[in-house]
């Protein structure tokens, strides 16, 4: 199966060629497809003297939901993996995020947990991750344990039928509420992850909007 990377970036010049080189490591067929978020540093720069990706460069910052359906417009593979660029995951969970779709087929997505995988949260994080999967299972009758997690691994199929609209970090929880909705399941692989202290763009903000989305979702 081939693989579609889908990663949205936004000012991460001091981390996008080392994410990069991690995913072309990952021995998998694949495809990379890095969309800027209208980056004000160094990031443009750095991408355009990148080899064997597709660039799409936004004039100014969209959110990460618009750069995850433009990433979508380009992808050819077949599973489609969304990864952020600031190196808290890790591109080597790829082979066991995709080995579910060997064994039950298209007709599901996989969830990369750092929960089960026992990742490195800072607390306000942690707490913020632990109220909206209660209230995604409360809303939904679902057993998961980690809705927000970057690592959403979909059949391009699967993805493109969800008819994505959100335009910023309230695209987690569409995607997964849409998921639930349509009575796709979601099987969690457990993942290394590595919280970072500095630079984190989600506020807490983010975090209201998404519990709205899920409400939102769950009675429209």
């Amino acid at each position: 199966m081939k693989v579609s990377v889908i990663i949205p970036v936004y000012n991460e010049e001091n981390t996008i060629e080392e994410i990069i080189a991690k995913i072309k490591e990952v021995p998998i067929e694949k495809e990379i497809i890095v969309v800027d978020d209208g980056s004000y540093d160094r990031t443009k720069e750095i991408l355009r003297n990148i080899k064997d990706i597709k660039s799409i460069f936004f004039d100014k910052n969209q959110g990460k939901g618009s750069a995850i359906r433009a990433g979508l417009k380009l992808a050819t593979g077949d599973i489609i993996i969304i990864q952020d660029a600031d190196l808290e995951y890790n591109p080597f969970d790829y082979p066991k995020l995709i080995k579910p779709f060997l064994k039950y087929g298209k007709n599901i997505a996989v969830y990369g947990s750092r929960f089960k995988g026992g990742g490195r949260f800072l607390f306000l994080s942690r707490l913020a991750n632990i109220i909206l999967n209660f209230f995604t299972n409360l809303f939904f009758g679902s057993k998961i344990s980690d809705m927000e997690t970057c690592y959403k691994v979909l059949p391009r199929e699967i993805m493109l039928s969800l008819n994505l609209k959100s335009k910023r970090f309230e695209i987690e929880p569409e995607i997964t509420a849409k998921l639930l909705k349509k009575k796709i399941r979601i099987i969690e692989v457990p993942i290394s992850y590595q919280a970072r202290k500095a630079g984190k763009k989600i506020k807490a903000k983010d975090g209201i909007i998404a519990l709205f989305t899920l409400l939102y979702y769950r009675i429209a």
